[in-house]
């Protein structure tokens, strides 16, 4: 039997509710009990005297959906503290992947998780995936999201159009088919494609088999810039027409001339509230973002998938009308270089050695550093990588973070891409939140701050035995010196592990203890 007593912590249990000084016993997976216990008899001890003993937290947007298959440890967010990970965001991710489809859903989805021919790619199925997951062994816990676009995609293929009424049955189909093999909700990203060619009514259908099962509703809103507004009264329609809860993934204001909507964003989400709309969302603490290349074209250059997106680009003719529409925009498209400008687009990832002097320079340095305009260097970077390229954008205002971070629909999110120079978010999304806005600024208490961690997002998906520190839930747990936690990531060097988390538990065994990790690959796949 494995057995493990824990010492002198001082519990914050993720109910919200104050701390407190008491032993916890974990036999096997479980927590066994909590309270003061006699060490008698017991050989495997650990003294958390005046450390912080709290639920692990969970990542409630991740983007380890394929790197977790090929380094199933994930190192970069347990050490922060994360057992848990829900995959499948953004509507495109891993599964189902009908085999007519792989090569070029490889290449759709290299810029935001990653590709490698290291794997079969032969799963097709959300239950083929979850059990690939499952042999293969995994370091944190992960449940899985259901993506609109792969459900598309099976359904009707890569094209801009409306479904007909036979697609949207197959759709609905694949939905259920995808809940009952385990997946804990549905996705949607409407800035990608081909999620971005749904129109409202086809995501009402589906939702409405999402609520049947009580699941979650994931949405990259169609606007986080020029029309957020629209865009979150049609989040409010879906969830009040379907029935269905509703997640708003990486919440935020885009652009200084969108920041003022803030109060009339806030009247939106009170509102829902108030129309009995049960919402709520995930952000990651930081003013800048990271997503893949080719959002910043315009959602008609990708229809067909990405070879129809790189023959475009071979056309000047069509490259010409390309930058127009970036200049001139269009309407309920959010438009990247608009609300970032070409000096706040950073290159994070590229897959070619060729183009790894990119990384790390804005569009600006590497139109110079090639002898280009920054237009056709962009197109030019994303033929050559054939669309698999990460970005970083600025966007935001750290008053409007500090403001959502407060709301009580808000819990915390890393939203990491794993490849290349990542955002420092992938290393140090929980400590900074518990360095910099509990200890040095009082904005949450360290109570309210690990709910928002643990309890909180597990309600929203469903993760009933996680998230808290109770007699009979699963061991996940982080012990940390509250005094020290500290992230250290930063842009220019992310890649850097937190300071002041000392023990990592997954299941009943430490991953990461004495801040040493261990080759323990504890994980599980949670199904709905």
């Amino acid at each position: 039997m494995n057995e493990l007593l824990i010492k002198n912590g001082l519990i914050i249990d993720g109910t919200g509710q104050s701390r407190f000084k008491a032993d916890l016993l974990i036999k096997n997976d479980r927590i066994f009990e909590i309270g003061m216990i006699n060490q008698d008899g017991f050989n495997n001890i650990l003294d958390a005297k005046g450390k912080i003993v709290s639920p692990g937290f969970i990542d409630t947007h991740s983007h380890s959906d394929l790197g977790i298959l090929l380094d199933p440890y994930i190192e970069p967010k347990i050490r922060q503290g994360i057992t848990t990970e829900v995959l499948g965001q953004d509507g495109i991710s891993m599964a189902p992947l009908p085999l007519e489809y792989t090569k070029p859903w490889r290449k759709n989805l290299s810029g935001l998780n990653g590709d490698s021919d290291k794997l079969n790619w032969d799963w097709e199925t959300t239950e083929g995936y979850l059990n690939l997951l499952e042999e293969s062994g995994i370091g944190p816990n992960v449940s899985y999201l259901v993506p609109h676009g792969n459900i598309r995609m099976e359904a009707m293929g890569l094209d801009d159009r409306a479904a007909t009424k036979d697609e949207l049955k197959k759709m609905r189909q694949i939905t259920r088919r995808s809940l009952e093999a385990g997946a804990v909700g549905l996705s949607t990203g409407l800035l990608y494609t081909p999620c971005a060619y749904a129109n409202t009514e086809e995501l009402i259908e589906m939702c409405k088999v999402v609520a049947e099962y009580d699941k979650v509703f994931v949405i990259h809103q169609r606007s986080e810039a020029d029309a957020i507004i629209e865009s979150i009264k049609e989040v409010i329609k879906i969830g009040k027409r379907s029935g269905v809860r509703v997640h708003f993934s990486h919440f935020k204001i885009c652009g200084k001339k969108n920041w003022e909507k803030i109060d009339k964003v806030e009247e939106l989400l009170d509102y829902a509230k108030d129309e009995g709309i049960k919402i709520s969302f995930d952000q990651y603490p930081y003013i800048i973002g990271s997503t893949m290349f080719g959002a910043i074209l315009p959602s008609w250059v990708h229809n067909g998938g990405t070879e129809k997106l790189l023959n475009r680009l071979e056309s000047s003719k069509l490259r010409t009308k390309i930058i127009n529409d970036i200049k001139e925009g269009i309407p309920g498209w959010d438009n990247f270089i608009d609300f970032a400008g070409l000096d706040g687009i950073y290159i994070t990832s590229v897959k070619n050695d060729k183009n790894k002097d990119c990384v790390g320079k804005n569009l600006l340095e590497i139109a110079e550093m090639k002898g280009k305009d920054p237009y056709n260097a962009a197109f030019d970077l994303i033929y050559e990588e054939e669309n698999a390229v990460g970005i970083r954008i600025n966007y935001g205002k750290e008053d409007q973070v500090a403001r959502l971070m407060q709301r009580p629909e808000q819990n915390v999110c890393t939203d990491g891409l794993l490849a290349g120079k990542p955002h420092p978010r992938v290393y140090g999304t929980y400590p900074r939140v518990l360095g910099k806005y509990v200890r040095e600024e009082g904005l949450l208490s360290l109570e309210e701050a690990i709910h928002k961690m643990t309890l909180k997002p597990a309600e929203i998906f469903n993760l009933n035995n996680r998230g808290v520190l109770q007699k009979g839930k699963k061991a996940d747990i982080v012990i940390f010196d509250s005094e020290k936690i500290k992230n250290k990531a930063t842009f220019e060097n992310p890649m850097q592990y937190p300071e002041g988390i000392e023990t990592v538990i997954i299941n009943g065994r430490p991953v990461i203890h004495q801040e040493k990790r261990s080759e323990l690959i504890t994980g599980e796949v949670i199904r709905r």
